[in-house]
């Protein structure tokens, strides 16, 4: 897996190249505003640029901008934005090109290593790696908006799943969260690909799939009624 850090506090893209090198990753490339992403991306052709948000000279939008020009010009790339806030709307002008190799972490999470590392390595393969609480919120929208479609016959415990799955967790880890068994989770996933008109492809294809149609239709911005 080759990675391109794109951060602007010197100190924390320097703890990124170290973590990740010692976990035998490369980093290709490092800068420190939006234009140095698209440079970086175009002349290294990474499997995932991890990016902050707020890039200089703004520090409003400018990294998501810019990850979303990347992705345009470079199909296939995954994009890890790490941020301090929660902000929803970001994540949904990411998902808009329905497509996976997405992720949306607080940067707190860095701290947590292990977790961090398989996030990486999730949204380079194509997954989801969303914040929980990123997920959380997305999900209180969709429980505010109004309209009927196949998202709405979810049951209570298929949308936890489903939520789970948008973190990236795999089935046997949300059989531990949840506290049930392997084969009842395996039936909530099931059923999840039925509701939603999942093809058959592969399982993780459709994993992917049946994330970014639900945390879409769940986003801020969202028109109510069917769409």
């Amino acid at each position: 897996m080759r990675v391109v850090i794109v951060e602007d506090n010197a100190l924390l893209r320097a703890g990124l190249v170290a973590l990740l090198r010692e976990r035998g990753i490369e980093v290709a490339a490092e800068a420190a505003d939006a234009a140095g992403l698209l440079r970086i991306v175009g002349g290294h052709k990474p499997d995932l640029a991890i990016v902050d948000v707020r890039l200089p000279p703004t520090f409003t939008d400018e990294g998501v901008r810019a990850a979303i020009e990347a992705r345009a010009r470079h199909p296939g790339l995954g994009v890890l934005i790490l941020s301090h806030y929660v902000e929803p709307v970001y994540t949904t002008e990411l998902l808009a090109a329905g497509e996976g190799g997405v992720g949306y972490l607080l940067k707190e999470r860095v701290g947590e290593v292990r977790a961090f590392v398989d996030a990486c390595e999730r949204v380079a393969a194509g997954g989801t790696a969303l914040d929980r609480e990123v997920v959380a919120e997305l999900m209180g929208a969709r429980r505010g908006g109004a309209g009927e479609d196949a998202l709405d016959r979810l049951t209570p415990r298929e949308r936890e799943v489903i939520a789970l799955m948008a973190e990236g967790t795999s089935n046997q880890g949300i059989a531990d969260r949840m506290v049930v068994t392997l084969r009842a989770v395996e039936k909530y996933v099931s059923s999840i690909f039925t509701k939603l008109d999942i093809p058959s492809t592969g399982s993780e294809s459709r994993r992917v799939m049946a994330v970014l149609l639900y945390l879409r239709r769940a986003s801020p911005g969202r028109t109510a009624g069917r769409q």
